[in-house]
């Protein structure tokens, strides 16, 4: 691989993440304190957490880690699951092990940037399948299928989606499921929102139960709202391909942090009292937003993200969306995201919109901020 280029959001996040008064651009939920996870563990857990000792770990993960996240899937053991230091690692990997020269992949446009920078760097081969707000950003099977090549060899989705929170219909994702399968395709599912959806039945399956080339990314850091754990996985009965992968790691991390491995299983075995807890924020959070984008009709065009803790509404200003985001970090210590940090080489995204956050509390000092912001104009 050539050096990489930078990676946009991340460098804007080094310049303001820790700087900016207001957050309100988050990507992942609240997170919660030691003590406050520590307490959701079962005897066993608590046991284990006492006993820890601060040597290495396996490499593929400790055993008991891997098979507390093969829980959460419906068909897969332990074996199916390699663990990574969060989840760009594990995409990381993934993309080096899936893709050689000449190969082709197809990606959703707008996305993740390493989702689209990686496969455009080791292959030069890759075709951006957009998601237009119009059609709800959803996937169009029809120009998927007329961009599949002889030599495509890897379709990669997020769903719910970053940034526009959009899940895909259950019909469509099942027909692409099966677009692949026929075809002999990997199908790469960035999955780390899955467990915030806004209404249950919309929730997707996980590509690693559906099919032998299903390839799920899940972490520890978006729905389960614990980033600093830097824990993350990819599931897939591929076994070969894993191997590739945990080869790769050898270069990398080596092997994760062993006390974020027994966090990490106390808080999976907890998932579904910690995603309660962090949909029910999203939910209030958007009913204030609702209540905020509803006095400025004539600024802002927003809708509620069927799922994750991430939005992506329109600006409407005359100043534009870029000055718009400037001036309210640089004046009012208010960070949104703007829609260039999700520029893409494939496909035009959207020039008027920005990335709002949904997942965190203290969401009334950064509108109280914001309006004062507007109130100025």
């Amino acid at each position: 691989m050539t050096t990489l280029p930078d990676f946009r959001l991340e460098t804007h996040f080094s310049r303001w993440e820790f700087k900016a008064r207001h957050h309100m651009t988050a990507s992942d939920a609240e997170t919660m304190t030691m003590s406050d996870l520590l307490a959701l563990a079962c005897p066993e857990d608590q046991d284990a957490w006492e006993r820890l000792s601060l040597g290495y770990t396996e490499t593929w993960g400790a055993p008991a880690l891997r098979e507390t996240i093969a829980s959460t899937y419906a068909t897969l053991s332990g074996a199916d699951i390699l663990t990574f230091a969060g989840a760009e690692e594990g995409l990381y990997c993934a993309m080096l092990a899936l893709l050689g020269p000449g190969d082709h992949a197809i990606v959703t446009v707008p996305n993740y940037q390493s989702m689209e920078t990686l496969p455009v760097t080791i292959t030069g081969h890759v075709t951006g399948l957009a998601l237009r707000s119009e059609n709800r950003w959803q996937l169009d099977l029809d120009e998927l299928r007329a961009a599949i090549r002889p030599q495509t060899r890897l379709i990669a989705v997020n769903f719910p989606n970053n940034p526009t929170g959009a899940i895909a219909d259950q019909a469509i994702f099942r027909e692409l499921v099966a677009l692949c399968e026929e075809r002999g395709i990997h199908l790469f599912s960035d999955e780390v929102y899955r467990g915030l959806e806004v209404d249950g039945a919309k929730r997707l399956p996980q590509a690693a139960d559906l099919f032998g080339k299903g390839i799920s990314l899940n972490v520890m850091s978006k729905a389960y709202g614990l980033p600093g754990l830097r824990i993350g996985w990819i599931a897939s009965r591929d076994h070969d391909l894993l191997s590739r992968m945990e080869k790769m790691k050898h270069y990398l991390s080596i092997c994760n942090a062993r006390p974020s491995e027994v966090l990490a299983g106390i808080a999976i075995k907890a998932r579904e009292t910690i995603f309660a807890r962090n949909r029910a924020l999203c939910a209030e959070n958007m009913v204030k937003l609702d209540a905020f984008f509803a006095e400025r009709p004539n600024l802002y065009e927003w809708s509620a993200p069927d799922g994750g803790c991430v939005a992506f509404p329109r600006y409407l200003g005359a100043d534009g969306v870029e000055e718009h985001c400037r001036r309210l970090v640089e004046e009012k210590g208010v960070l949104l995201l703007p829609s260039s940090l999700y520029r893409s080489d494939l496909l035009p995204v959207p020039a008027d919109r920005f990335r709002v956050g949904v997942g965190r509390r203290n969401m009334d000092s950064g509108l109280a901020a914001w309006r004062e912001f507007l109130a100025e104009g």
